[in-house]
């Protein structure tokens, strides 16, 4: 028997859209250079690796370039596999031992809920290369441990921009958020995610970049609960609920591909 892999399209309710993610479902731990070689033959934004391990499972990420410290699309779409393989009752939480410690998932009414850590930016610097490659003037700039997070004030600006991603990949980050005030009662936030340093010039639905923008947005909005759109070309609905030093964020998720590495 072969390892078995999904494709799920994450942060979406109908297959094609949302962000797809590789779920790699092992028995056991696997060399780090052949998880990465499968990342890049898989070719997406992420492919997640999971085993069990104690009272849950192990769970690491990798673009096709790296191995990454926090991916949300990549969790959430671990969780559906676990739940629809029957690896996992639904009744059951799925427990996560990661880089950046222990995450959990649960299902909720047809969603799936991560409870992930507090990931809020302070106020900084850009880099002149940072806006030059965006071509936008911020209204506020900030960062945390993983990312630039720019807020600028117009939807519009941030549906058209067209990065220079070259210039963009020269930037010391993994990876940019920008984002504005949504212009639809239906959303409180919309974002777009570059991080082409990391081989991904546009991420699809960003689940870690939320524990960013969820606090963020919570702050200026004086909200507890938000509803965000990430304005990619696939595109994605994002729950957030910031909790101190913990954000929960909430996404749908659909099988695309079940198949077998050999």
């Amino acid at each position: 028997m072969g390892t078995t892999i999904l494709i799920v399209d994450a942060f979406a309710e109908e297959p094609f859209k949302g962000n797809p993610a590789g779920v790699c479902l092992l028995r056991e731990a696997q060399d780090e250079q052949w998880m990465q070689n499968v990342a890049m033959e898989v070719n997406l934004s992420e492919t997640a690796f999971l085993h069990p391990e104690g009272d849950g499972y192990r769970l690491r990420w990798f673009t096709p370039r790296v191995e990454v410290d926090l991916c949300g699309h990549g969790t959430l779409a671990s969780s559906h596999a676990l739940w629809e393989t029957g690896s996992l009752r639904r009744t059951e939480d799925a427990r996560f031992y990661t880089r950046s410690g222990l995450l959990t998932a649960r299902s909720v009414e047809g969603w799936i809920e991560l409870n992930f850590p507090s990931e809020a930016p302070t106020a900084s610097e850009a880099p002149p290369d940072l806006l030059r490659a965006l071509h936008i003037q911020p209204s506020y700039v900030g960062q945390n441990r993983f990312d630039y997070l720019i807020e600028i004030e117009s939807e519009r600006t941030l549906r058209d921009m067209a990065p220079d991603f070259d210039l963009l990949a020269s930037v010391t980050t993994r990876g940019v958020m920008v984002t504005s005030r949504s212009v639809s009662k239906e959303f409180d936030f919309v974002s777009r995610f570059f991080a082409p340093a990391v081989g991904i010039d546009e991420d699809p639905v960003t689940g870690s970049a939320h524990c960013c923008l969820g606090p963020y947005w919570s702050g200026k909005l004086n909200k507890g609960e938000l509803v965000a759109y990430q304005a990619s070309g696939r595109g994605g609905i994002v729950k957030v609920r910031p909790r101190g030093d913990r954000v929960h964020i909430s996404g749908k998720a659909v099988t695309v591909l079940r198949g077998e590495l050999a």
